[in-house]
C-alpha cells in the first residue's frame, strides 16, 4: 500500500528565502507546495514562475494565483471579497449620511464646561474645570481645518491646577488647518502652536459627521452585531501615525460613542471617550445636543449644544506668521555658561557645569525637545546632558522629557511627580513611537524634596519647591546664586512692555514673589519659561510691590563684626533671635556660637558645620549650606 502523505511547514519571509525554499524542495523530491500568507499573495506572479522553473506543483487559497500562472487554488477571489466588503462599508456610511446629513463644513455652538487635560494640581487628580459661557466650533472637513472659540463667564471660580489662562469675558481662539495650528487670546498676537496639531485634527475626525468622512478617507472596516436584540455597528479606521478611531453606531444610524486613541507625549497611548446623546434635527442635520468627553480617564468636555449650522462658510486660513513658523531655538547667553533657550512658546535654560550640562525644562514634545537638544550640543559640544530639571508635571512642561531620557539624561522632579513620570514614560507608545521608545532606553527619574542643590567647582544650581501655589503641588523653580538668576514656570509670564499691571494682582505672581522673600534669594533677573526675561523690578511692578524682597546678603550683627564673604543663618528660639555665621569653608565662627549658647542656655553647642542643633526654623533656612 502507498504510504500516507506527509506534510512539512517551512517559513520564509523574504524573496531570497522563498527562492532558497523552492531550490531545496527539488532535492527532497516533494510532491507539491501550498501557501496562504498575504506576503505570498503580493508575490503570487513571482512564485508561480518559481514553481514552473522547478517543476513543483503549487497551490494557493488565493483565486488570483491561478490567474498569475499557478496550478490551482482552493479559496475565494480576494478582489471580489474586498469589492463586496467595500460595497457593504459604503452602504453603511451612505445610510449614516442620509440620517446625519451630508456636509462639507459644520458649525455648532453651546455652553458648559471644559476640563484642562494634563493640567491637574497633583498627578492622579481630575483635570481642572473651567466654565464655558459660550463655545463655538467650526469645521471644514475638506481641508481639513477646525476653529474653536470659547469665552469663560465672569466670576468663574479658579480651579487648582493649570490651563485655559483666560479671564472671564475674553475670547480664546484655537485652530488648526492641515498641518498648522495656532492660538489667539482676544485681539492679542497669534501664536503658532505646532504641538497642538495632532490633537486638534483628532478632535475633527471624531465628531459624528467626521466619523463618516474619516471612514471614507481612511478605508474603514465595518462590523455589525446584535446587542439586546438591537443592531449595533462598529466602524474603525486609522489615521496613519496619528490616531485610531472606533465608533459605535446604533440601529438608527446615529453615532453614540467614539473610542479613539493617540500617543500623548507624557501618557503614551491614551484613550479618548466621546459620548453623543439627545440627537435633534437642527440646521438641516441631525446632531447631538449633549456631548461629553474623557481623556486619560477624566472628563475633558461637557457641552449642551444649542445651535447647529450645516455647510457654513469655513474659511479657516493660517495667518502668515503661522505659515512661516518653524520649530526653532534661539540662544541668549545671559551669563558665563548660562543660556536662555527661547524661540517658541515654551523655553528652557542651559547651565554649563565643569564636566556636564544641566537643562532646566524639557517641554511640549519630541519635536521641541529634539530642537533644544540640538542647540545645546551646538553651544557646548563636548559635555553630556547629565540632568534635565522638570519644573512640574503638566503635560506642556513634561512632554519633551522622553527625548532627554533617550540622550541618557536623568530627570529631576518633585517627589510627588516621580512615580507618575516613571510610569508614564514606560507606558506603551505603539501608535506613534517616540525617541525614548526607539532608543530602547528606560527613563531615570530622581525625586527631590523642598530643596536640592546641584553644584561643582564651577557653580551651583539651587532647586526649590514653590510653596503655597495653586498651579501645581510639585512646582520647582531654579536659582543660580552666583549669577542671581531665577528660572520659573507659569506663575509669572511677563506681558509686553508698557502693559498696565492687573488690578487686583495675579495671585500666582504674588505667590512667586512671596517665595523669593521666604527664601531670601538675591534675584537680579527672572528667566520665565514663558514670555521674556525681565529684571526683578518688573515682577515687583506687576504685583504692586515697591520694595525689594529680603535678600540673601551680608549683614552686620550686634553680637559681632561683619565677615566679608560669610553667610548668615537667622532663626528664632523660644521667641528670641538666634544667629550663626558661616565662613567660606562652611564652619561656624566660634565666637558667635559661644555668644548664642551664652544668651540662650536652651541651645546645645552646635558641632562645626551643623544646623541640626539650632531651632528647627534655622535648620530649614539653608540645610544644604554645608
Amino acid at each position: 500500500m502507498p504510504s500516507a502523505a506527509q506534510s512539512r511547514s517551512i517559513q520564509a519571509g523574504t524573496w531570497p528565502e522563498i527562492e532558497a525554499v523552492f531550490a531545496s524542495l527539488t532535492e527532497h523530491q516533494v510532491g507539491g507546495v501550498t501557501f496562504s500568507d498575504p506576503v505570498f499573495y503580493i508575490l503570487r506572479r513571482q512564485i508561480a514562475a518559481l514553481a514552473a522553473r522547478y517543476a513543483i506543483p503549487a497551490v494557493s487559497d488565493f483565486r488570483e494565483f491561478v490567474d498569475a500562472g499557478g496550478l490551482a487554488s482552493y479559496g475565494a477571489n480576494l478582489r471580489a471579497l474586498y469589492r463586496q466588503f467595500g460595497l457593504y462599508t459604503g452602504k453603511v456610511l451612505d445610510g449614516m449620511s442620509q440620517v446625519l446629513g451630508e456636509v462639507k463644513s459644520l458649525q455648532y455652538s453651546g455652553s458648559g464646561a471644559f476640563f484642562s487635560f494634563g493640567q491637574s494640581f497633583t498627578p492622579g487628580d481630575p483635570w481642572p474645570r473651567f466654565g464655558l459661557k459660550s463655545y463655538t466650533r467650526t469645521i471644514d472637513y475638506e481641508t481639513p481645518a477646525l476653529r474653536d472659540e470659547v469665552v469663560r463667564p465672569e466670576g468663574d471660580p479658579v480651579a487648582r491646577g493649570g490651563g485655559l489662562p483666560i479671564p472671564g469675558g475674553q475670547r480664546l481662539t484655537t485652530a488648526v488647518s492641515g498641518t498648522l495650528a495656532w492660538s489667539q487670546l482676544g485681539e492679542g498676537p497669534v501664536n503658532p502652536a505646532p504641538a497642538a496639531v495632532g490633537d486638534r485634527v483628532h478632535q475633527l475626525w471624531i465628531t459624528p459627521q467626521g466619523v463618516i468622512q474619516g471612514a471614507r478617507k481612511y478605508n474603514a472596516t465595518v462590523q455589525a452585531q446584535q446587542e439586546g436584540g438591537k443592531k449595533k455597528t462598529t466602524i474603525a479606521f486609522t489615521v496613519p501615525g496619528q490616531f485610531k478611531v472606533r465608533a459605535m453606531v446604533n440601529d438608527e444610524n446615529l453615532v453614540e460613542k467614539v473610542e479613539s486613541g493617540n500617543t500623548n507625549p507624557v501618557l503614551g497611548d491614551t484613550l479618548t471617550e466621546t459620548v453623543y446623546a439627545d440627537y435633534k434635527d437642527v440646521g438641516g442635520v441631525r446632531f447631538p445636543t449633549r456631548i461629553t468627553q474623557k481623556q486619560g480617564g477624566f472628563p475633558t468636555l461637557d457641552l449642551t449644544i444649542s445651535k447647529v449650522i450645516a455647510n457654513p462658510p469655513a474659511d479657516i486660513q493660517p495667518p502668515d506668521n503661522v505659515r512661516q513658523a518653524s520649530i526653532k531655538v534661539q540662544a541668549d547667553k545671559v551669563a558665563d555658561g548660562v543660556w536662555y533657550l527661547t524661540g517658541g512658546t515654551h523655553h528652557s535654560v542651559l547651565v554649563e557645569m565643569s564636566d556636564h550640562l544641566v537643562v532646566i525644562e524639557g517641554p511640549q514634545d519630541d519635536a521641541r525637545a529634539t530642537a533644544v537638544i540640538a542647540e545645546v550640543k551646538n553651544l557646548v559640544p563636548n559635555k553630556p546632558i547629565k540632568y534635565v530639571v522638570n519644573s512640574h508635571h503638566h503635560f506642556d512642561h513634561a512632554g519633551g522629557l522622553g527625548a532627554f531620557a533617550a540622550e541618557g539624561a536623568t530627570i529631576i522632579t518633585y517627589d510627588s511627580n516621580k512615580a507618575f513620570l516613571e510610569q508614564s514614560l514606560a507606558s506603551p507608545r505603539a501608535i506613534h513611537p517616540d525617541k525614548l521608545v526607539l532608543s530602547g532606553k528606560k527613563a531615570t527619574v530622581e525625586g527631590m524634596a523642598d530643596k536640592r542643590v546641584l553644584r561643582d567647582g564651577t557653580r551651583s544650581v539651587e532647586l526649590y519647591r514653590i510653596q503655597g501655589n495653586t498651579h501645581a503641588d510639585g512646582l520647582i523653580m531654579a536659582y543660580l546664586p552666583k549669577e542671581k538668576l531665577l528660572v520659573e514656570a507659569d506663575l509669572y509670564t511677563p506681558a509686553p512692555a508698557n502693559t498696565a499691571p492687573p488690578a487686583p494682582p495675579n495671585p500666582a505672581s504674588v505667590n512667586l514673589y512671596d517665595n523669593i522673600e521666604r527664601l531670601n534669594l538675591a534675584v537680579d533677573q527672572i528667566l520665565p519659561l514663558h514670555g521674556r526675561k525681565v529684571p526683578l523690578a518688573d515682577l515687583q511692578k506687576w504685583i504692586g510691590k515697591g520694595r525689594k524682597p529680603k535678600q540673601r546678603q551680608h549683614q552686620k550683627l550686634k553680637s559681632g563684626r561683619r565677615e566679608s564673604g560669610n553667610h548668615f543663618i537667622v532663626a528664632r528660639y523660644k521667641g528670641a533671635p538666634l544667629a550663626g555665621v558661616f565662613t567660606h569653608h562652611g564652619r561656624f565662627l566660634d565666637a558667635h556660637i559661644r555668644t548664642i549658647a551664652h544668651r540662650h542656655p536652651g541651645t546645645e553647642h552646635p558641632r562645626p558645620c551643623s544646623t541640626a542643633n539650632l531651632a528647627p526654623a534655622a535648620a530649614a533656612v539653608d540645610r544644604h549650606a554645608c
